[in-house]
């Protein structure tokens, strides 16, 4: 009796120990796929957090902006005119205001039906042109968006300066300048700056939704015309974007 009572606890004891090895390895088992996940959390934040960096922080859509518009600047003259017809006069730019509208249809591929060059409505890519924080964004040359991408941005109501490839550096200064104004609370706000691409026939534009400015050289006048043309058009797309 007294060696069968033995057995018995023999067994149990055993039992025992491999209930408590199995516990041990399911609690290892356990704590070994929480620090993966927390590892594979920690990488997708580091993720997101070098893409936002890498993206300029903000927007949509093709392009590489750099929001901050963080190159060279220099002091413009103080405006003189600001009517903007009488600007566009006095800068011998051409203005064309209330053109008609080409539509707002999402589309998919390039577009080549746009009737106005620079184009200022019309079918357009489903994502706008990318912007930073403060709605804005400055490319540098060879990376401005597609014109199916900028249109898009038109329809938000932004204003966009563009200048025709091989524009001296001090011109693109200038523009920038501009761009950088303390205008509507913000640096930058509601504006691009890029060189165009669309063969445009001037050397410098604003344009906005079916509107533009269209000039072939950079003045005083000319600034002043962009900066009329930007305070009658800025936020005046058919879809308002904050």
């Amino acid at each position: 009796m007294s060696s069968r009572q033995e057995e018995k606890e023999a067994r149990r004891r055993q039992r025992e120990e491999e209930a408590a090895k199995a516990a041990k390895a399911e609690a290892s088992k356990k704590r070994l796929q929480l620090v993966a996940g927390v590892a594979v959390a920690v990488l997708a934040v580091g993720g997101v957090t070098a893409a936002v960096l890498a993206g300029g922080g903000g927007g949509g859509g093709a392009g590489d902006p750099d929001a901050s518009g963080s190159g060279p600047t220099v002091a413009l003259a103080a405006p003189k005119i600001t009517d903007l017809a009488q600007a566009a006069k006095a800068a011998n730019c051409t203005l064309r205001e209330q053109l008609p509208n080409e539509g707002n249809n999402h589309v998919q591929g390039e577009v080549t039906s746009y009737k106005t060059n620079p184009p200022t409505s019309g079918d357009h890519n489903i994502e706008p042109a990318a912007e930073g924080e403060n709605r804005g964004a400055e490319y540098e040359a060879g990376t401005e968006p597609a014109k199916e991408n900028w249109v898009h941005s038109l329809e938000h109501g932004r204003i966009l300066f563009q200048y025709a490839p091989g524009t001296p550096t001090a011109d693109v200064t200038k523009l920038r300048s501009l761009y950088l104004e303390d205008f509507q609370g913000g640096n930058g706000y509601h504006q691009m700056l890029f060189q165009n691409n669309t063969d445009m026939p001037f050397k410098y534009a604003a344009v906005a939704w079916t509107n533009y400015i269209g000039c072939q050289t950079l003045t005083d006048e000319t600034i002043d015309a962009f900066r009329a043309f930007r305070a009658k058009y800025v936020d005046k797309g058919p879809e308002l974007i904050p």
